[in-house]
């Protein structure tokens, strides 16, 4: 990739747990950059816990973008995610600092190395629809739906994939067209050609590191409250069913174990841990298949602070 005469941004990307924000901030300690969360969760205000968001006095002192955004009844998409990202590039290079997107959702990774499919908005009236069809029909029947309407779409997809195959009907009612023939389609607007992007990941080969951290993490989040946290949410917003948060780790979880569907907190840990790691596993899937990255154990992260060093010269 073409570096010469673009302003450099970089990107620490990794599974939960992996230690990427305490990277981060060590970086800020003796480097001139800005933090940006690649978080889906920590984008809403009061999901403090569950999302494992740095401390408020850490927040303080190290600011990160796009964390505390948005109330939790409201959402945060992925054109949001890019669209708030090229101001934040712009302003912070304008600062004369380094961009740093820091996280794990590789979704809005992707938004940003290869830009948005230009498909329609969400259509709440019809996803209404879909969902009283998906209470009054069998368990699959929406997937049967999308199968009909756009098979090769359907034959990419887990059939139990609700948010997929829901956004798949709704772009079809929507703009006419199946999802298969409006997905690779992108903005060409993305950010590999306007800036020189550099991709750290972190990644071990051996998971038992990873699974020990996202345990003992796991155990920290559960007794510093989250049941707690999330009962004040859905006291205090009217969080809709289809809601993403509502399907996040630890927040699926706790919100089954206070509707009374889990037997005791020993479940929701088992539950929420199994969840946690199948994410984990999904993140090294998309990380090794990932272009232009270079991957560093959890032992030598601090190879990534070196090299993160050098962009600087060339703001």
């Amino acid at each position: 990739m073409n570096y010469k005469n673009k302003k450099p941004i970089a990107f620490i990307l990794g599974p939960t747990a992996s230690g990427k924000t305490e990277l981060a901030i060590s970086i800020c300690d003796s480097m001139p950059v800005e933090i940006i969360s690649v978080d889906s969760v920590m984008v809403y205000q009061d999901c403090d816990i569950g999302s494992a968001k740095p401390s408020k006095d850490i927040l303080s002192k190290y600011p990160h973008h796009l964390v505390d955004c948005i109330q939790p009844n409201e959402i945060f998409s992925v054109a949001d995610f890019y669209k708030a990202s090229l101001k934040l590039i712009e302003d912070i290079h304008s600062r004369n600092k380094l961009p740093l997107f820091v996280g794990g959702t590789m979704m809005y990774f992707r938004s940003l190395i290869k830009g948005l499919d230009v498909l329609p908005e969400r259509n709440e009236g019809y996803r209404a629809e879909l969902n009283e069809i998906k209470k009054n029909g069998d368990t699959n029947v929406l997937y049967k739906a999308l199968q009909k309407q756009d098979p090769e779409y359907a034959s990419t997809i887990n059939k139990s994939d609700e948010k997929r195959i829901i956004r798949a009907l709704e772009v079809q009612k929507t703009s006419g067209k199946p999802m298969s023939s409006l997905i690779g389609y992108q903005n060409k607007n993305h950010l590999s050609k306007q800036f020189s992007i550099h991709q750290y990941g972190i990644y071990d080969e051996d998971r038992t590191k990873i699974h020990q951290r996202i345990e003992n993490r796991l155990r920290l989040i559960i007794n510093d409250g989250l049941i707690d946290e999330v009962k004040n949410l859905l006291s205090k917003y009217k969080i809709p069913e289809e809601h993403p948060l509502r399907k996040s780790v630890n927040y699926k979880q706790a919100i089954s174990f206070i509707k009374g569907e889990y037997e005791n907190e020993e479940e929701l840990f088992n539950r929420a841990l199994y969840a946690t790691r199948q994410l984990a596993k999904r993140q090294i899937t998309w990380m090794r298949s990932w272009e232009d990255i270079e991957l560093f154990d959890l032992k030598s992260c601090n190879k990534i602070k070196d090299s993160v060093k050098t962009l600087i010269t060339s703001l």
